[in-house]
């Protein structure tokens, strides 16, 4: 069973060990309490879970729960306090999930679970050194240096939404000003313009464009290290773990 937590939608798959999605689902993020969102995300689960058996999938073969979910988080995903959820501070995710289901249950944050997919089967298969992305309600983002996700101390390292990139720009839902996630994602984008960012222009998306790129420069100084002199890459990357 697979999992995506978001402050807009929650969608649910069956997934095969190949990665091909065999049934799956979604439904608007919904509920003003905490257990009325989780009673969702069960009833969404449970929809998926059935539609694959009736599909001919054997209930035995669903052999773990893996869940994305927005940030920040305690590693591991044991508890969530999602920016953008705000029914869902100090969450405990993955226990919940884990009694109901019975199954072994893994959390991790949603862009991470991302960067781990695009190497598995997608755009960054059989790459070492990359940072992945996510636009959507926020802006999350998963690095992988020497074919390893950086966790970080807490678990959210690679959480570039929330790297400054206009001082002078939006208050951000996690209280900071100018983050790229309150410049770029598609709520700020909503706000800024009065229409759904699939509708902004192409002078809007140059502004978005451009501040993508100022949060993505340093990932690239990383990977050009690690090219050029690897046995100092390897050192940063190590030392960047220990600090989280």
């Amino acid at each position: 069973l697979a999992l995506d937590i978001g402050g807009t939608k929650v969608a649910a798959a069956v997934v095969t060990e190949g990665g091909a999605v065999l049934v799956g689902d979604r439904r608007p993020t919904a509920g003003t309490e905490g257990e009325d969102l989780f009673a969702s995300v069960i009833d969404l689960l449970t929809s998926v879970r059935a539609a694959a058996v009736d599909h001919g999938v054997e209930p035995a073969a669903l052999v773990s729960l893996g869940v994305g979910c927005g940030g920040p988080m305690t590693l591991g995903g044991a508890v969530v306090s999602p920016l953008n959820i705000d029914q869902w501070q100090g969450f405990p995710l993955r226990s919940r999930l884990s009694e109901h289901f019975e199954l072994p249950t893994f959390v991790d944050n949603d862009a991470k679970a991302l960067a781990l997919g695009e190497g598995w089967i997608g755009a960054a298969r059989g790459v070492s050194n990359y940072l992945a992305m996510v636009v959507s309600t926020g802006v999350g983002g998963g690095i992988v240096l020497d074919g390893r996700l950086l966790d970080g101390t807490a678990g959210n390292a690679g959480h570039i939404g929330h790297v400054i990139v206009d001082p002078l720009g939006r208050r951000c839902v996690c209280g900071a000003t100018g983050c790229l996630e309150a410049q770029v994602s598609g709520t700020a984008i909503a706000a800024a313009t009065g229409r759904p960012a699939a509708q902004a222009t192409a002078a809007e998306r140059v502004v978005a464009g451009r501040a993508v790129e100022g949060a993505r420069q340093p990932c690239e100084r990383h990977h050009r290290l690690a090219v050029l002199h690897p046995a100092l890459h390897r050192a940063v990357v190590e030392a960047q773990r220990e600090r989280g």
